[in-house]
């Protein structure tokens, strides 16, 4: 059998350890990547009666895309854009 930790921390609220079987890899970068899982402190990979730590490769799996500078600058002279549309005068 395998499946996967992921130990999430809320602080002072305290720790939650997601442990369900039927999640696969796949679906726990999918979660990380969507944002339902935050402030992951570890995840490990059971199998058999082996535990390894893949936080990095998982997190480096879900990680999104980095956006270079000309396109935030873009993103950013759009957004003003915008903005001064919505306060012209009538």
């Amino acid at each position: 059998m395998r499946y996967f930790v992921v130990m999430i921390d809320y602080g002072r609220r305290g720790r939650e350890a997601i442990v369900d079987p039927e999640i696969t890899r796949r679906e726990v970068v999918s979660r990380i990547a969507s944002g339902e899982y935050g402030n992951i402190s570890f995840i490990h990979e059971i199998e058999d009666q082996a535990v390894e730590d893949v936080t990095e490769e998982i997190l480096a799996e879900a990680a999104l895309p980095e956006l270079s500078a000309s396109e935030t600058d873009l993103a950013s002279r759009f957004d003003h854009a915008h903005d001064l549309r919505k306060h012209e005068t009538v």
